[in-house]
């Protein structure tokens, strides 16, 4: 990893060290198609598909890489983090899978299925309010009780390097594609696709997908700084939380957009995507559809790469049925 004053930014090294670190803890999700898709949108699309990755979705590498990597004295202590669901039963499942305790701070309005998971691994949850100020106060309570190492759930240099495993299958996988699609909340994930592609592909263009609602990273990505919502509301639960310094780094340096698609765009592309593709597909990850579908000329005659990043679906709280 390349220190710097501020930061320590990972390299596409600790890309290659994650992936050998945890590939007995995870799977290599596969790449899906869909002709009608292709027709719709004049396009190839390629779905990596880490909504059928370990844990219901891709935070489970990044996790991993970070758990795997503690030393025997560090992981004694355990681990802690915050998150809106998916981190933290990613976390969860890889503390369990080391056997060491796991404590989550989640918002008390998290879906249930995340918060149920979370649990069903092994996970210890303190709930907090729907904020990123009451995410961090509980938190920080909650550190200090336990003594435990945190893994942020994006800003973290060694979950950014895990995050960076997805992208590196994807082109194994699809013999390359012109352009990425990834959702952004925090921006683990398309930190991660940006440390990867720069280094193998960097001729393949990253565009981020946002939610309107939450739609903090396309205002900071226009004014050229971190711009923070506290607490924005929307669908896609795990779109929620601002960019933070390091993944500000990547996202400034290799996205080349970041687009936005309605609440109502984003459900109509999750309803299409299970419809179509017979495949369950969470509000968050439907972003990058949603912003396909709308875009149709800016994605034409490309060859498109889209990460699916998870399915970790509240059955009983599908979004269609409340709109």
């Amino acid at each position: 990893m390349k220190d710097t004053p501020e930061m320590i930014i990972p390299t596409y090294d600790d890309v290659v060290s994650a992936h050998e670190r945890i590939k007995p803890h995870i799977h290599r999700t596969p790449v899906l198609t869909s002709s009608w898709l292709n027709d719709e949108i004049g396009a190839e699309l390629f779905f990596k598909c880490e909504n059928f990755q370990k844990a219901g979705a891709f935070k489970v590498r990044g996790a991993s890489n970070a758990v795997f990597g503690l030393s025997d004295d560090m992981a004694t202590r355990g681990v802690a983090t915050h998150s809106s669901g998916n981190h933290a039963l990613s976390l969860s499942y890889a503390a369990g899978r080391r056997g060491i305790p796991c404590n989550v701070v989640m918002p008390r309005t998290a879906p249930e299925a995340k918060k149920a998971a979370v649990r069903g691994y092994g996970g210890k949850i303190t709930e907090c309010e729907p904020s990123t100020s009451s995410r961090e106060q509980v938190f920080a309570q909650v550190q200090a009780e336990t003594g435990a190492e945190f893994v942020h759930p994006y800003n973290d240099p060694r979950v950014i390097a895990g995050q960076g495993t997805c992208s590196r299958e994807f082109m194994e996988q699809t013999d390359g594609v012109d352009i990425i699609v990834a959702p952004i909340g925090g921006g683990g994930m398309i930190s991660g696709t940006c440390l990867t592609l720069s280094n193998i592909a960097p001729e393949t263009e990253i565009i981020a997908a946002e939610p309107e609602q939450a739609d903090d990273a396309a205002r900071s990505f226009q004014a050229g700084y971190i711009i923070a919502d506290d607490s924005p509301q929307t669908i896609a639960d795990g779109l929620k939380v601002p960019l933070k310094e390091l993944t500000w780094h990547f996202v400034s340096n290799h996205v080349s957009d970041i687009l936005t698609a309605s609440e109502q765009e984003i459900v109509d592309a999750m309803k299409i995507t299970w419809a179509r593709m017979k495949i369950v597909m969470e509000p968050s990850c439907a972003v990058p559809l949603a912003i396909i579908l709308k875009n149709k000329a800016r994605f034409a005659g490309k060859r498109v790469g889209v990460i699916v990043t998870g399915g970790n679906v509240d059955l009983d709280k599908l979004p269609w049925l409340n709109t």
